[in-house]
C-alpha cells in the first residue's frame, strides 16, 4: 500500500474538545474550542487559538483571563451549541451553572468535569487567529473524578473533535503506560 499526500489543510487527531470562557461585554461569554495545548512546564502555561473576530478573542485581550473547561461527553450538545451561537448576540452562560475561583473574569463551568483559570501572559497574532497563552492560577474538580490523587481520564470521560468531519467522540481503551512501555526497545539500543 503507498502513503498518498492530502494537501496541507490537514489536522491532528484527536483534538481536545473544550469550552473557553472568558467575559465580553461585561458578562460571562463561553465557545466551543478544541486548538489548545499545554505549551510549558513550570509555569504551567496553556495556549488557546481563537479567530480574531470571535467574542471569545476580544474578551480575552480585553480581560486578561480565561478558562478552559473539559466537558464530557455527555455534554456534546452543550459544547456543541456553544459553537453554533455568537456570543456577540446570544448570552451563552445561560446553558450553565458557573462559578469563580481566584480570577474574576475566568468564568468555570460547574458541569464539566474539569475546569481551570488562565491568567493571560502573552499573545501571537497569526494571519486569521489569534493564540492566547495562559498561566494556569487554578484546576476546579470533583472528588468523584479522581483517582489516587490525579484525575482520571476514565471516570472523567473527556470528548475529543475530529476535523474537517466534525465529529465529537468519546476516548477509547488504555493501551500502554507513558515513559514505560518502550523501555525495551531503548534497553535493545544498549546492547
Amino acid at each position: 500500500m503507498s502513503r498518498i499526500n492530502i494537501g496541507n489543510n490537514a489536522f491532528i487527531l484527536p483534538e481536545p474538545q473544550s469550552i473557553v470562557g472568558t467575559h465580553y461585554e461585561g458578562r460571562a461569554n463561553f465557545m466551543a474550542l478544541a486548538w489548545l495545548t499545554r505549551v510549558n512546564y513550570q509555569p504551567c502555561l496553556f495556549a488557546v487559538t481563537v479567530n480574531k473576530n470571535h467574542a471569545t478573542g476580544l474578551g480575552i485581550a480585553e480581560s486578561g483571563e480565561f478558562s478552559i473547561n473539559i466537558p464530557h461527553e455527555g455534554m456534546h450538545k452543550e459544547t456543541d451549541v456553544m459553537g453554533l451561537l455568537s456570543g456577540k448576540r446570544v448570552d451563552k452562560s445561560q446553558f450553565f451553572d458557573l462559578h469563580y475561583g481566584e480570577l474574576k473574569k475566568a468564568p468555570l463551568i460547574k458541569e464539566c468535569p474539569i475546569a481551570m483559570e488562565c491568567k493571560l501572559v502573552k499573545t501571537v497574532e497569526l494571519d486569521t487567529n489569534i493564540i492566547f497563552i495562559g498561566e494556569l492560577v487554578g484546576t476546579w474538580t470533583e472528588e468523584k473524578y479522581m483517582t489516587d490523587g490525579y484525575i482520571d481520564i476514565e471516570k472523567v470521560k473527556p470528548m475529543t473533535l475530529s476535523m474537517p468531519d466534525n465529529h465529537y467522540w468519546g476516548l477509547g481503551r488504555k493501551i500502554g503506560k507513558a515513559w514505560h512501555d518502550g523501555k525495551e526497545l531503548k534497553d535493545q539500543l544498549k546492547k
